[in-house]
């Protein structure tokens, strides 16, 4: 296993889980989302309102499907199943393992969506966008683990042994 891919929706835990995962891996840790702040000097709300949706989606897909990495674990941004250059070079790299939380938890962890950067289409509420892309999620991981009522240790537990099977 070469890297591990955490996808799934806004608070779903991918950077939390990401960096214990790596901790106990004995990989490097990264942030998809921090790449693209770092790269573009902006933060991703500030990129989001400068170059609207599709945008942006342009340019998370370029910046994810150039990322050279080896024994890391990559969290995505929430959106990154949109850009299928960049998921078809995550499924070639490592292991890609979708975070699944039903939607209610997810409404709960969630705070300003404006704030975190999350793509929202015009007129989209959360639901509309969390039943948009549980199918891409689906599509996309090798493996999909269950983090509903789990702690962050059982979560690690089971990718690091269903990505070694």
């Amino acid at each position: 296993m070469n890297n591990v891919i955490l996808i799934g929706m806004p608070g779903a835990g991918k950077s939390t889980v990401g960096v214990v995962l790596a901790k106990k891996l004995g990989y490097s840790f990264m942030d998809s989302d921090l790449i693209i702040q770092k790269q573009t000097g902006k933060l991703l709300h500030q990129l989001i309102e400068e170059k609207g949706e599709a945008g942006f989606l342009m340019l998370e897909n370029e910046i994810n499907a150039a990322l050279d990495l080896d024994h890391h674990v990559i969290a995505t941004g929430g959106s990154a199943i949109y850009g299928q250059e960049a998921m078809e070079h995550f499924k070639r790299i490592g292991c890609v393992v979708y975070l699944s939380l039903p939607f209610e938890e997810l409404k709960e962890r969630l705070g300003d969506l404006h704030q975190r950067g999350v793509v929202l289409k015009e007129g989209f509420t959360l639901l509309d966008l969390y039943k948009e892309r549980i199918p891409l999620y689906e599509k996309y991981a090798d493996i999909t683990i269950d983090c509903d009522q789990k702690r962050i240790r059982e979560i690690v537990e089971e990718i690091s042994r269903k990505c070694k099977e």
